[in-house]
């Protein structure tokens, strides 16, 4: 369900109002001799959200002393939003209108992104939601400082996040290589950017040997899906190309994962599919003037009789020899055929985006995304960070010397997809840095892709990591 994000300016005499004040004005708000006593015992008592009860209605103030606001300041007004979700919920209020005091955009806007992603849920599945469904369908903002337009691109992006969140939850027994695809055309249908989706005849006529010995032990055939939004007013010459693992469910192959903990959160291994296409839905939606290209290959890795296996030496797509030691490490095989198609386009830099490995999980937790890049990617990797401190999905960026290179040297093939224990997120960036001749940078999203908690404004399950990143990056692009 989204939430409607509409502005306006009217009265709000008898609405359920969220003011966000300043402690300069807050004194001033159109309140009561006794609803005023009360706001000022409680701000002189350092509490700074305040519940006002008129039966009818309800009165929410917020009350910021913050002077100057930051990047840490604006994801405190985000986890606002996610606490004053649960106020609104618990009254079971449908519509509320915000009156912004502050006069500062990027706080009030924050602030509704971070009602806006809390309001999110996923209880397709609950024969009874009436007890848990969340009751807020309309947010009202009056502000002199956030227009429509700002509005709009706020819902655009929610609706990515969302989109992906919907993706990551799904379940492999409603979403195969196959409906993903279909889900990504129904994006691009909703949002603008087309969707050419490539099935099991095409792979095999392209020599995909990477995604086609992860699928061999599957009865779903895979799909390869290529996302674009290409508007007349691109400001790159050359495209920005995204690409996204889509291992729609990985039971590690004959390399088995235990269950507990592993294997029964594998529905998420399509993570970072599900940020690139809510990346490409924002980014369409929102009309950037900015030729983006999204590649998703698909499919699930199972252990049938007909299995790829410890041992195997598979030809890739760009033609290197990878011989395989576990088929858990199924994930960069995939990636690597499509970072070698990603060549096609001649692009102006490439970012991958995968729930790879545990090691990165290990090292930050759910706290921020593990990347590294070739040579040429350090003015990106710099906007990257940038954009990751704004939108408070943080980027840790890790060594990536050669020496590394060395734990994926085999004696019988070009490549192993395996390093061993030691830098095993970097080992994994290492073996992707082989099918690539551009710039490029690899985003490991293992921590915060799908939480077992609820994580404030990012929820419990899929959290959409990367497409707020992804987006902010994009808006800010320069050729």
């Amino acid at each position: 369900m989204n939430l409607e994000l509409i502005k306006f300016d009217k009265s709000v005499d008898n609405d359920n109002v969220i003011y966000l004040s300043t402690i300069e004005n807050y004194k001033n708000l159109p309140l009561s001799d006794v609803e005023l006593q009360y706001l000022i015992k409680q701000v002189d008592q350092d509490i700074k959200l305040i519940e006002i009860n008129r039966y009818s209605h309800k009165i929410f103030v917020y009350v910021s002393d913050i002077k100057i606001y930051g990047n840490k300041d604006y994801e405190k007004m985000r986890k606002l939003g996610f606490s004053l979700h649960a106020k609104i919920q618990e009254s079971k209020i449908s519509k509320v209108s915000i009156v912004d005091h502050l006069l500062e955009k990027e706080a009030v806007l924050p602030f509704v992104e971070g009602l806006s992603l809390t309001n999110y849920q996923f209880i397709k599945y609950l024969k009874d939601t009436s007890k848990v469904k969340h009751h807020l369908t309309e947010l009202h903002l009056q502000s002199e400082v956030v227009s429509e337009a700002d509005l709009e691109e706020l819902q655009a992006v929610c609706e990515g996040v969302k989109n992906a969140r919907e993706l990551v939850n799904e379940p492999l027994s409603y979403l195969t290589a196959k409906k993903l695809s279909e889900e990504i055309e129904r994006m691009g249908k909703e949002s603008g950017f087309s969707v050419d989706v490539l099935e099991m005849n095409k792979i095999q006529s392209l020599k995909m040997g990477g995604l086609l010995a992860v699928n061999k032990g599957s009865l779903d055939g895979p799909t390869f899906s290529i996302l674009e939004w290409k508007p007349e007013n691109a400001v790159n010459s050359a495209p920005i190309v995204l690409v996204g693992k889509g291992i729609v469910y990985d039971t590690g192959g004959l390399s088995l994962k235990p269950t507990k903990d592993s294997m029964d959160l594998m529905k998420s291994d399509m993570g970072g599919a599900a940020s690139v296409a809510g990346a490409l839905y924002a980014v369409s939606k929102a009309k950037l003037p900015v030729h983006v290209i999204g590649l998703i290959p698909a499919t699930d890795n199972r252990p049938s009789g007909n299995a790829y296996v410890p041992g195997d030496i598979i030809t890739m797509y760009n033609g290197l020899t990878v011989e395989v030691l576990n088929t858990d490490a199924e994930g960069r095989l995939i990636l690597a055929d499509a970072l070698s198609y990603a060549k096609k386009y001649d692009p102006e830099f490439v970012v991958d985006l995968a729930t790879l490995t545990g090691a990165a999980a290990v090292a930050i937790g759910k706290y921020g995304l593990v990347a590294m890049g070739n040579e040429d990617c350090a003015p990106n990797m710099k906007k990257l960070k940038e954009s990751g401190e704004k939108v408070y999905e943080r980027v840790v960026e890790f060594p990536f010397w050669d020496e590394f290179g060395e734990l994926i040297k085999s004696d019988i093939a070009d490549l192993k997809n395996m390093g061993g224990r030691d830098g095993g997120a970097i080992t994994a960036g290492k073996f992707l840095e082989h099918f690539t001749d551009y710039p490029w940078i690899h985003i490991d999203i293992a921590g915060p892709a799908f939480l077992g908690g609820m994580d404030n404004y990012r929820g419990k399950g899929g959290t959409g990591t990367g497409v707020r990143l992804l987006y902010d990056f994009i808006k800010n692009y320069q050729s």
